[in-house]
């Protein structure tokens, strides 16, 4: 471990010590970070109904997160084509934690190292690539939801333009730094389908192959993506997922130990919109269904928007309401969480702009299903007898916040 945050720390340290003017050198960052505590006294506690995979992030993230990204360019080549490489630093910790990184409160890690040959000819302008990357990731910024993710550890030829579409294929051993086994996995995607003015549509298949296990199982999944550019001043998505076995992990890879007999079917629809200079947004609604052969279904449910409203050019109101629903054995789970946040943006009054300081004010409610889910699944949270909140099914927290991304 100390190996990995000294090699974690120095790459870092390379990414501050170029020169940002380099005009072979791109250098790129995330960084959220702040304080919080419970109106109960003590350290925040996040809200997260159990069986939902995400949260609504405004005012309700507990965690220190950093993101430190470089590239270089190392050749061009006399045909255009540019060889690079890229590697990324990650630091997380926990609120009210110690800097001892370890799976409880923080760690370090190189979620990125990868080369890429780019803008080659033969293949009309695509690339390969080989390491450990994000990969055609997409993601719901108001809930941090990457409902579609292939980041891999892995290689692949990316975005070959045979006529008007784009090609990829990728594969990969591990597509995340967390996943314990590795597993090979097949991703192809096509893009490109004017489906309308402003439209477009892609396809993608994810095949994961039966591991060298008794009792593991191959699977697979399919998503079809639509975008329409210029909606409402922004963009709009709506994706439809559908998966068997190990690919109900519905853009990652899921439980190796599923047969074909446990499925899962996915719908997300959210959109931008910055209808005028002052006033912007985003909204979600996700539907997943689970069907699980040893009779563990569940119905998950998400709704959520987080409007903004600009007062100044530099100062703006910014609020988010989000619910959350999971039907599961045991009844169904509620909880929804609102936060108000006055925000100081000095590049703007956009939805986009960054970086954000806020301060916020976070109130939840939940039911009683909620409490007994969290008491077995999820103990010492928001939602249990033994966490911050104690036997209420509702709580609230505030703090201050930054948040800024760069490239």
């Amino acid at each position: 471990m100390k190996t990995t945050i000294n090699r974690s720390l120095a790459i870092a340290g390379i990414c501050l010590a170029f020169p940002q003017s380099s005009p072979a050198l791109e250098f790129g960052g995330y960084l959220r970070s702040g304080l919080g505590n419970s109106l109960k006294g003590g350290g925040q506690s996040c809200f997260q109904l159990p069986g939902a995979p995400t949260k609504y992030r405004l005012g309700n993230e507990c965690e220190q997160y950093g993101e430190l990204e470089l590239r270089q360019d190392l050749y061009t080549f006399d045909d255009g084509s540019v060889f690079s490489v890229d590697g990324m630093a990650s630091l997380y910790n926990r609120y009210n934690r110690s800097l001892t990184f370890n799976e409880d409160n923080g760690s370090v890690r190189l979620p990125q190292l990868y080369t890429q040959w780019s803008n080659l000819p033969a293949l009309n302008g695509g690339s390969l690539w080989a390491g450990r990357r994000y990969y055609k990731r997409n993601d719901i910024h108001i809930s941090d939801f990457y409902y579609w993710n292939q980041s891999a550890t892995g290689g692949g030829v990316e975005d070959v333009l045979i006529g008007d579409l784009k090609y990829s294929y990728a594969f990969s051993r591990k597509d995340n730094l967390y996943q314990k086994d590795y597993i090979n996995r097949h991703d192809f995607n096509v893009a490109g389908f004017d489906s309308n003015p402003g439209g477009a549509l892609e396809f993608g298949l994810s095949f994961i192959a039966k591991p060298d296990s008794r009792d593991a199982h191959r699977g697979w999944a399919v998503t079809t993506q639509h975008v329409q550019k210029d909606f409402f001043g922004g963009k709009n998505k709506l994706a439809l997922q559908y998966g068997e076995g190990p690919g109900t992990g519905l853009g990652y890879t899921g439980n190796v130990r599923l047969d074909d007999s446990n499925k899962s079917y996915r719908i997300v629809e959210f959109f931008d919109w910055q209808v005028t200079h002052n006033f912007g947004g985003q909204f979600e609604a996700v539907y997943q269904k689970d069907i699980r052969a040893d009779g563990a279904d569940q119905n998950w449910i998400s709704l959520g928007v987080r409007p903004t409203y600009a007062l100044t050019e530099q100062f703006k109101l910014v609020t988010e309401l989000g619910h959350d629903q999971v039907e599961a054995a045991g009844g169904t789970r509620k909880l929804s969480k609102f936060t108000v946040a006055p925000t100081w943006s000095p590049k703007g009054p956009e939805f986009w702009a960054r970086p954000e300081v806020r301060l916020y004010y976070t109130y939840a409610t939940w039911n009683e299903a909620a409490k007994r889910a969290a008491n077995e699944l999820a103990k010492g949270s928001a939602l249990s007898d033994t966490g911050a909140f104690g036997t209420a099914r509702h709580g609230a927290n505030v703090g201050l916040q930054v948040e800024y991304w760069w490239k």
